[in-house]
């Protein structure tokens, strides 16, 4: 594999990029609620993340508020820097991994085959656990096969502009139901007050990992700068547009997440009840909110659910497969214009396939415990590897002086990127641990 990349243009964009020109000099994409952050932040929140935030709720009640915050900026500096690295330079993410050097994409190629192949069979089971609850006459497996056809389609013949108002569609609905439960759940604010102060509990520290690095944080938050560039936003005059939008998302993505902390606190403490692992938590919420409120509110939870996993999906589903083209595209000397390396491209749909049916069979059969354990130590590698070539790509010579990191944007990033490699850590060591015990 080739590990060179070539070096940016006289005006810091790569050649051949043409930027998309609004008659209002993009001002009015400035008040456009619907971007890149938000398909970005909706992708990145998923069954999971809202397991973990709810039993930390019940667990600890508002102790952990600090830790949600704390990671919604976490977010916002990782993929701001991702955007803004592309806007500066018209270089891709992967570009820029390749001029650190060759190791960035022996990294990056077993990672998003083997990632990609555990993930589809996960996303579509996430996102088949809802519907399978409301209609039970049709089984698990039937309805986790239907998701990922749905997926494949949605994403196989459209573009971006109608994926993104898709998923806009979908974070509205989890969004809307979330937020609503919390509500009702009348939160105590006094309590909340006090979990702004940063303490970890004796026991918490993975909870506390999981809240500040876990949620919203997958390697779709490294396709930001490939939607930004479906999205038409090009060149250094869309910063501060990518900024706003990137902001904007997390932020709902930080009222998302605090909304299901309250729910864990005041329903599901409340009702004294220990949720399932991993996504069937989530029913384990259904039935007390179904007892508590009543079926019309368990019901309205399970659709939110499904909207949170199925936006997951369908972002991956797209995200990724761009990522994945782009890859294929530079390996073979493409240029990032390049048809089969967009959206509906050739390699796009190379790796659409990918994350769609081979995965399949993991639905019938036990995954294996070497796949597991390699797909659990890459995932735990990719948030540190991001934040590190982050620091590397911000601050090197591709990128114009104007836009490379100032003083608080290096420290902020370096604490960013220590945190990811604590959690990385701890992580790879959960995954060795879970195999080697079961």
């Amino acid at each position: 594999m080739s590990s060179a990349a070539p070096d940016p243009t006289a005006d810091g964009r790569r050649a051949g990029h043409h930027e998309r020109v609004d008659d209002d000099g993009g001002r009015a994409a400035r008040w456009n609620l619907i971007g890149p952050g938000l398909v970005v932040a909706a992708t990145g929140v998923g069954a999971p993340d809202m397991v973990a935030t709810l039993a930390a709720g019940s667990r600890y009640g508002y102790l952990l508020l600090w830790a949600v915050i704390l990671g919604v900026i976490m977010k916002i500096v990782l993929v701001e820097g991702a955007g803004r690295y592309t806007l500066a330079t018209g270089y891709t993410i992967f570009d820029g991994w390749r001029s650190l050097g060759p190791w960035t994409t022996w990294y990056f190629a077993p990672y998003i085959v083997i990632w990609g192949f555990v993930y589809g069979a996960a996303a579509m089971s996430s996102s088949a656990l809802p519907l399978a609850a409301l209609f039970p006459a049709v089984p698990l497996i039937v309805w986790a096969v239907i998701m990922g056809l749905l997926g494949f389609a949605l994403v196989w013949f459209n573009r971006y502009a109608i994926f993104e108002k898709i998923t806009a569609a979908l974070v509205g609905l989890m969004f809307v139901t979330v937020v609503i439960l919390a509500i009702i759940a009348l939160p105590n604010v006094p309590e909340m007050a006090t979990g702004l102060v940063p303490s970890i509990p004796e026991d918490g520290m993975f909870y506390t990992l999981a809240l500040a690095g876990g949620v919203g944080g997958t390697i779709t938050l490294a396709a930001y700068g490939y939607w930004l560039r479906e999205k038409g936003w090009y060149t250094p005059k869309w910063m501060r547009v990518m900024r706003m939008d990137n902001t904007m998302a997390y932020v709902m993505t930080g009222i998302f997440v605090i909304s299901m902390l309250i729910v864990g606190a005041e329903v599901v403490r409340a009702a004294g009840v220990t949720l399932s692992a991993g996504d069937r938590g989530l029913l384990d919420l259904d039935g007390v909110l179904e007892a508590r409120y009543g079926p019309m509110i368990g019901k309205a939870f399970l659709l939110g659910f499904w909207a949170a996993a199925f936006s997951s999906l369908i972002g991956v589903w797209n995200g990724v497969s761009l990522m994945f083209a782009d890859f294929v595209g530079k390996m073979r000397g493409l240029d990032a214009d390049h048809p089969d390396t967009r959206v509906g491209g050739r390699y796009f749909k190379w790796y659409l396939l990918w994350l769609t049916f081979p995965p399949m069979v993991l639905l019938f059969l036990d995954q294996p415990i070497l796949l597991i354990l390699v797909y659990g130590v890459l995932g735990a590698l990719f948030m540190p590897f991001m934040a590190l070539t982050n620091l590397g790509l911000l601050n090197g010579r591709r990128i114009p002086a104007a836009w490379r990191n100032n003083v608080v944007q290096n420290v902020l990033l370096g604490i960013t990127a220590l945190l990811f490699v604590i959690l990385g850590v701890y992580q790879v060591w959960q995954a060795v641990a879970r195999v080697l015990g079961g």
